[in-house]
Order: C-alpha cells, then sequence, then structure tokens
C-alpha cells in the first residue's frame, strides 16, 4: 500500500469532518490529536515546536509522547535532551508505520463511506440559518 504524504487530511466533500480514534482496550488511544502531534514532529524535528503548532503546551505534547510511546511494543518517537548538540525528535520506524496505518484508514473511511455519511447527512435538518 503506498504511504499518503505527511499533514493528508482525508476530508468527505463539503464541510463535512470525518474523526476516526481507535480505542485498543482501557488504556490505548489514538486519533486525530495524536496523529497530528505525530505529523507535526516528523516535519519539525522536535516535540515541543509540534506542541507549539498545535497551540498545545510543552508538557502535554511530552506527556501525549510518552503515552503513544507506553502504548506500544517500541516507542513511536525517539528524543535527545537539547544544549549544545540540539536535541530533537523523530518518528521511529514504528511511529512512522503507525502513522501510515492510521492515515491509510482515515482515507478509506472516507472513499468507502462517503456515500453513507452523504445520506446521513442529508437526515439532518436545515441549519444555514443558525449560529
Amino acid at each position: 500500500m503506498t504511504p499518503l504524504p505527511p499533514d493528508t487530511d482525508p476530508v468527505p466533500p463539503d464541510d463535512t469532518r470525518l474523526r476516526l480514534r481507535l480505542l485498543f482496550g482501557d488504556s490505548a488511544m489514538l486519533g486525530p490529536g495524536k496523529a497530528e502531534l505525530l505529523d507535526h514532529i516528523r516535519s519539525a524535528g522536535s516535540i515541543s515546536e509540534a506542541g507549539r503548532r498545535m497551540g498545545m503546551s510543552y508538557k502535554r505534547a511530552w506527556s501525549l509522547v510518552a503515552e503513544m510511546n507506553a502504548a506500544f511494543a517500541t516507542p513511536l518517537v525517539l528524543s535527545a535532551r537539547g544544549g549544545a548538540s540540539g536535541g530533537g525528535a523523530v518518528l521511529t520506524d514504528t511511529g512512522a508505520a503507525v502513522l501510515g496505518h492510521y492515515r491509510r484508514l482515515e482515507a478509506l473511511l472516507a472513499e468507502q463511506g462517503a456515500a453513507d455519511i452523504a445520506a446521513i447527512r442529508a437526515l439532518l435538518r436545515d441549519m444555514s440559518g443558525e449560529k
């Protein structure tokens, strides 16, 4: 399967959004926020910069990375402290694989579910005049 480019956001037509959240038991979860954080870590090379790009505190970004790293058999993100060598963070092969699988699932659901999403949308009441 061909990987999607970074920051790909498969969205059905119009203003409908599809948000995928995977729950593994009671403790492990992967959803749009963690996937976006992984995307930003990959592009920024920094957990703190990834958090800033998302309007997230440094502590929250690090907490989410620690949560993801603990949930998987091998870490998704490796980091090095700052200082003279500069520090930074990278996705591991596992992190890239998890993110790629998640993005492909989003695309698959958006494509395969488009007719059902449109059918559900057609059943909504008209909210165009509401705030």
